[in-house]
């Protein structure tokens, strides 16, 4: 990772090898990981390659990442037309279903938009809400699947279908944890929430996904091995995996943002970090979408307070509503200081930094002065953190984060979860908040916490780095792109008998 800019500039000048064109859900969260892909692609393994941007309900973050001048050459941004989908969504309409529903009528010209391109793609990259390019896309080539989230997580949507099939009624009702094949069982509770209701249409177009994924020709994953050994082994291992024609995995991560372009105030926050002591500074921030409601915000805020420690804050102004409020308006610049504590700004003006709606994490994450780190964990998030050997408090709040903040407290041994009192409806009290930050920033269990961090930001580097695992799997997909053809699927793929119909119609 550390040599990624000094060698692009000698293999920029080498001729491309293949047109790779790739094609992100909306949302920071997916077009990132591809965006950084489509870099490595560019500058490491001389790809042109065209990113396809659903315009659509895109936000300001998203349209400002794939529009910034520092973009390498031989990388292209072709924003896709917008579409009108008032008749088809609205403001109760959950992530996923929104998101396929966007998906679906934006590709509805695909073949002509890749008509039109000065070279024909001989690949074409999709996320996991993509997976109706394998209806649409008439062209004979190979489709890569990118799985933005965990390996374990790949692994239990692979499963899903066989687990529709099994089960009756409600998997969050099972009086046991879910035996995912050869991995780590699966807590109800902590069950995304995608899967928690069978009976709407998130359920449904999340079903229909997943189910689809085996007509990839590859599965590129966001991990690396050090962090998810028994899942990666299960997913090629593992008889059931077999059974149902898992496409080839290339564990390519973590990719992470190496660089981000700062907005006008966002120079302050980090000047304000380097008059701050070494691993001294928690920063506190909950993704591009996520979003607390009044009370919990209040309760964070009286937790820092009672805590004494540094902060950085993000503060987004709360919604009581929806945990993921900001996913589609991410990059706002709503001034949230209002809905704080009386004089808490004031209280804690001497030793915290309260910032509003966005900040530049990778460039906090790194600073010498971040000793930990409040996350919704997301699995970008996440992957941010551990490869910059910074230790999670995790704070779930919507999708698959609670599955990422079980994995970053037990599994990989980096983090711990806050927990909230059943008496209080799901709110973290302000207790509960002042202890898990003393343990983290102050405490033994924070120290190894800092030092298994630290472990795991050297393997992601070694993984990274050229001839090491990740960036050999990358070199094999990329070569695939220049000999394969598209995979065809042999088999109808296995979902309910009536769920295409629901929710495609």
């Amino acid at each position: 990772m550390a040599t990624a800019n000094a060698e692009a500039s000698s293999f920029q000048q080498l001729p491309m090898k293949s047109h790779i064109a790739v094609l992100p859900s909306p949302g920071i969260g997916h077009v990132t990981p591809l965006l950084e892909l489509s870099k490595l692609l560019v500058t490491h393994h001389q790809c042109h390659v065209t990113f396809l941007n659903v315009t659509t309900e895109s936000s300001a973050a998203q349209n400002n990442l794939l529009h910034s001048p520092t973009l390498p050459p031989n990388l292209h941004v072709v924003d896709l037309p917008p579409v009108d989908l008032s008749t088809m969504v609205n403001d109760q309409t959950t992530i996923v279903a929104r998101l396929s529903v966007n998906l679906r009528e934006t590709l509805r010209p695909l073949n002509t938009i890749l008509s039109q391109l000065p070279d024909k793609p001989q690949a074409l990259i999709i996320d996991m809400f993509g997976t109706h390019v394998f209806d649409t896309i008439l062209e004979n080539i190979p489709i890569f699947t990118f799985f933005t989230a965990s390996a374990h997580l790949l692994a239990f949507s692979l499963f899903l279908p066989q687990l529709d099939r099994d089960v009756a009624g409600e998997f969050v009702d099972l009086p046991n944890p879910v035996q995912v094949p050869g991995c780590k069982p699966i807590r109800t509770e902590d069950l995304m929430d995608q899967v928690r209701n069978r009976k709407i249409d998130e359920y449904k177009w999340y079903l229909y996904h997943v189910s689809r994924m085996t007509m990839s020709t590859g599965i590129l994953l966001n991990t690396w091995q050090d962090l998810e050994p028994v899942t990666l082994k299960a997913l090629s291992e593992h008889s059931f995996y077999r059974s149902i024609n898992t496409p080839p995995l290339y564990p390519i991560g973590p990719l992470i943002k190496e660089t981000e372009s700062l907005t006008e105030n966002e120079p302050e926050c980090l000047a304000w970090l380097d008059n701050q002591p070494a691993g001294s500074v928690l920063f506190v921030t909950f993704g591009s979408g996520g979003v607390l409601s009044s009370e919990q915000q209040n309760e964070l805020a009286w937790g820092l307070e009672l805590s004494g420690v540094r902060f950085v804050w993000v503060v987004r102004v709360p919604n009581d509503a929806s945990a993921f409020a900001a996913f589609f308006n991410a990059g706002g610049d709503d001034d949230a200081t209002s809905y704080l504590p009386e004089g808490f700004v004031s209280r804690t003006r001497e030793r915290g930094l309260v910032v509003r709606s966005w900040a530049p994490q990778v460039a906090i994450l790194r600073h010498a002065s971040t000793g930990a780190f409040v996350s919704h964990c997301g699995w970008n998030s996440t992957l941010e953190s551990v490869a910059n050997g910074v230790p999670v408090i995790a704070w779930p709040l919507y999708a698959e984060q609670r599955m990422n903040g079980t994995t970053v407290e037990e599994d990989v041994g980096v983090g711990v979860r806050v927990r909230a009192k059943s008496t209080e409806k799901g709110v973290v009290g302000r207790e509960e908040i002042e202890r898990v930050v003393r343990m983290v920033m102050e405490g033994e269990e924070g120290k190894e916490m800092k030092r298994r961090a630290r472990e795991l930001k050297e393997t992601a580097v070694k993984s990274l780095s050229v001839g090491g695992p990740s960036y050999e799997m990358r070199a094999a997909m990329a070569n695939v792109c220049l000999f394969a053809t598209k995979k065809q699927c042999t088999k109808k793929p296995v979902q309910r008998v009536d769920h295409e119909t629901e929710v495609k119609g």
